[in-house]
């Protein structure tokens, strides 16, 4: 499981399985009930050109936890950066951006290079 998520930069070496973990926390602190919500990921070109997208997989959703869980299908893009946000969408319908959480920033997603290599 290789790879880091930083403010706005979610960076995983070329072909390798990496874990997202994504905890939900009301402003005091108290966890979200996440029952019946979904958690989306897109990664897209420069250009706007979908390359892959992740739905979330529910961890503890009662203790607003969930996961996105990449693996080397995604990743087994272009060494690159590219750009990226995170989705959640409450059961009631609302929509929020939870990654980046500046609502003035884009986040980059970077794949970079691989040695080992299956011949």
């Amino acid at each position: 499981m290789t790879g880091k998520v930083k403010q706005e930069l979610i960076e995983v070496r070329q072909g390798d399985s990496f874990t997202i973990n994504i905890a939900v926390s009301k402003i005091c602190g108290q966890p979200t009930d996440l029952t019946g919500a979904s958690l989306l990921m897109q990664v897209r070109t420069t250009s706007g050109e979908l390359v892959f997208s992740v739905s979330g997989t529910p961890v503890d959703v009662l203790n607003g936890k969930m996961a996105l869980l990449l693996t080397p299908t995604e990743t087994s893009i272009d060494v690159g950066d590219y750009l990226t946000d995170i989705q959640l969408t409450m059961a009631d319908g609302s929509v929020n951006t939870i990654y980046p959480a500046n609502v003035n920033k884009v986040a980059t997603f970077r794949i970079t290079e691989q040695i080992t290599q299956e011949d």
